[in-house]
């Protein structure tokens, strides 16, 4: 059998840990076969294709970023000449290079097109990749535990900096529609207000809690998801550019927070913008670990011809779920974890 591997959407800590092991196990164990698509569904659209061995896979366990490549192309808005939509290109350049199943690392967008060739034949198993943590079939993807351990560090060495200088200072960090980067880093990091997508802002009430920060002669630290939004949406943190799977670029939020600390409490007021810097650097040792666990489930699947699947962390075991379930919902911050939280803000 000869299998395909690609890795989609943003670049993420623990996509080679992943990569690694699919091929290890599938070379050592059962005698297969592989070959590396470049950029995501770039490669199979286009047949653009890199060798894969043990050779290729040796070393690249603590390297953050993923040695195929990857990018947020959609199959699905994809045409070609001859009438040809994106899922046939895919499914003529497999059969054309002999590939006879295919592996997707990716997140919501990755898996969701995965799941379409699935079903359209195409033998399919996916892996879960986001930093935001957000699909709802598993308890954890790899990525998210070293964004959080970064924006933790982040958030650490700021409180001096604000405390030296008597300013607020607000970390944008990512999370589009979720916010469990912002909950978990802000609580581990002890920041005194935490904003997520799930939970519209009221900017009078997070003044308030800057201003009682100052009272006690501390400065106040505000971690705020790049989803985050007033209740009263602002235009100024909305971009109009989309990628192709219609997300809009994202930002602002932190300086939007910051403009208006300053205006309406008359205290200094700073914004530092974590962006790429979560995504990048060798991943945690639980990535490391997860992402290994996942590359070996992934490629026993394949050989048991378990197609149609997506490898998930359900408390401490491995399982496999309908990559149609994978990627049916979001998985956001539950009303009660934010109320958990609440007791440590201000």
């Amino acid at each position: 059998m000869r299998v395909g591997v690609l890795t989609g959407g943003g670049d993420c800590p623990g996509l080679n840990a992943v990569i690694r092991a699919v091929v290890r196990k599938g070379v050592q164990e059962y005698g297969l076969e592989f070959v590396g698509f470049r950029d995501g569904w770039r490669g199979p659209l286009e047949g653009d294709t890199v060798p894969l061995d043990i050779q290729a896979v040796r070393g690249i366990l603590p390297r953050g970023g993923t040695i195929l490549g990857s990018s947020r192309t959609n199959p699905l808005k994809s045409t070609a000449g001859g009438g040809r939509n994106g899922i046939e290109r895919i499914k003529d350049n497999l059969a054309g290079l002999g590939v006879d199943a295919l592996v997707a690392i990716g997140g919501e967008d990755t898996l969701g097109v995965a799941a379409r060739l699935g079903e359209q034949g195409v033998p399919v198993v996916g892996v879960p990749k986001t930093i935001d943590n957000d699909l709802s079939a598993t308890d954890y993807t790899f990525g998210f535990d070293t964004a959080v351990n970064i924006a933790m560090e982040a958030i650490d060495r700021l409180h001096t900096t604000a405390e030296s200088h008597h300013r607020a200072l607000i970390v944008e960090v990512m999370g589009r529609n979720a916010g469990w980067i912002a909950l978990h880093a802000g609580l581990a990091g002890g920041a005194n207000v935490i904003l997520i997508p799930e939970r519209p802002f009221d900017i009078e009430r997070v003044c308030g809690y800057v201003q009682h920060r100052f009272q006690t002669r501390f400065a106040p630290i505000v971690v705020v998801a790049e989803g985050a939004h007033p209740m009263t949406e602002d235009a100024s943190t909305t971009s109009e550019l989309l990628d192709q799977f219609g997300h809009r670029r994202l930002g602002g939020v932190g300086q939007l927070l910051a403009d208006e600390i300053e205006k309406r409490t008359g205290k200094e007021a700073r914004c530092t913008v974590l962006g790429h810097i979560q995504r990048g650097g060798t991943p945690t040792a639980f990535d490391r670990v997860l992402a290994t666990r996942f590359g070996v489930h992934a490629v026993q699947a394949v050989h048991e011809e378990a197609f149609g699947v997506m490898v998930a962390l359900r408390g401490t075991d491995i399982i496999r779920v309908p990559l149609i379930e994978a990627t049916s919902q979001l998985k956001l911050v539950p009303p009660q974890r934010y109320a958990e939280a609440e007791v440590f803000f201000g």
